[in-house]
């Protein structure tokens, strides 16, 4: 069952608060992990959430030993800001090798851990080669995680993730806030969820989380993340006896709807671990007729 709140329960937050916040790099997957691994006691996903907390474990892994890569100059930010563009592009930034070392280190991470199908998947995975693995790469950032192979895109998702968060994590302060409020503004991928209390110091904001690099960005509460409608056509639903922690904000205007992690009932709360952990309400709003707007790019729509 689910629970229907109006907005006006929602209090808006006011204040001074940064527009743009870049991910830690020195923990933003193994505090992943950590949260998979609470998740998966007594869950009936438990064992594929615990699988998920060792694929976090290995991201992090990667992301220590990444080696220092490329990021914009000086004329290419002033040109990006010029035009209102993210810094990084998902689908046209030149993407430095480093990221296939990443996949590379954790294939061979959660390989001990993998059942007999995702273990098949991994070897199959690492037998190709740069060329496939690039454009296995390059569905991943057009989101189209469907067809041939789908069941190797989480992976190939997951050490895109890791590059792109160290681009995300080394230019700080360089992004800025976009125009267009629905896309990240340092790598123009679209939010996975919005997040309540982003901070312990910003407990009643909301900030769009990136499915991609991890960057979080201001948008204001009670308001469409995919057509911008406003108050008054948005909703929220969650499953009863969840107290809330995460919802989904639905809009009757383009029938779409992106989930809300509530940071600020629960600070250890991921927004990619709980994402994962409560398909179950991605069910029932998709019976509702609701259709999900930004995507959770470790899960593949439909499986192979």
């Amino acid at each position: 069952m689910t629970t229907l709140l109006e907005p006006g329960q929602i209090p808006q937050a006011t204040g001074d608060a940064p527009r743009v916040l870049t991910p830690d790099a020195k923990d933003v997957f193994a505090h992943r992990a950590r949260r998979f691994a609470q998740l998966a006691e007594g869950h009936p996903l438990g064992d594929y959430l615990r699988f998920m907390g060792r694929l976090a474990e290995a991201q992090q892994h990667a992301l220590d030993a990444m080696p220092a890569v490329p990021v914009p100059d000086d004329a290419h930010e002033s040109q990006s800001r010029q035009h209102g563009m993210p810094l990084v592009p998902a689908q046209s930034w030149p993407r430095d090798a480093a990221w296939r070392g990443a996949l590379r280190a954790i294939l061979n991470g959660v390989a001990p851990h993998a059942n007999e199908a995702a273990a098949a998947t991994l070897k199959a995975l690492g037998a190709f080669d740069d060329a496939a693995l690039e454009a296995l790469a390059d569905r991943v950032l057009r989101t189209e995680l469907y067809g041939e192979h789908a069941d190797k895109l989480p992976f190939v998702a997951a050490a895109l993730q890791v590059y792109w968060t160290r681009l995300a994590a080394r230019l700080g302060a360089a992004v800025q806030p976009l125009d267009v409020p629905g896309v990240c503004p340092c790598c123009g991928a679209l939010p996975a969820v919005s997040v309540i209390g982003a901070s312990p110091e910003l407990p009643g904001l909301r900030y769009l989380h990136c499915s991609l690099c991890g960057t979080e960005w201001h948008m204001t509460r009670a308001q469409c993340t995919a057509c911008d409608a406003g108050e008054s056509a948005v909703a929220y639903q969650h499953i009863e006896g969840d107290k809330g922690l995460v919802q989904a904000e639905t809009c009757d205007v383009c029938k779409s709807y992106l989930k809300l992690v509530r940071r600020d009932k629960d600070a250890s709360a991921d927004p990619v671990a709980d994402d994962l952990a409560t398909l179950a309400l991605d069910i029932l709003v998709d019976e509702s007729g609701f259709s999900r707007s930004g995507p959770n790019l470790l899960l593949v729509p439909g499986g192979e």
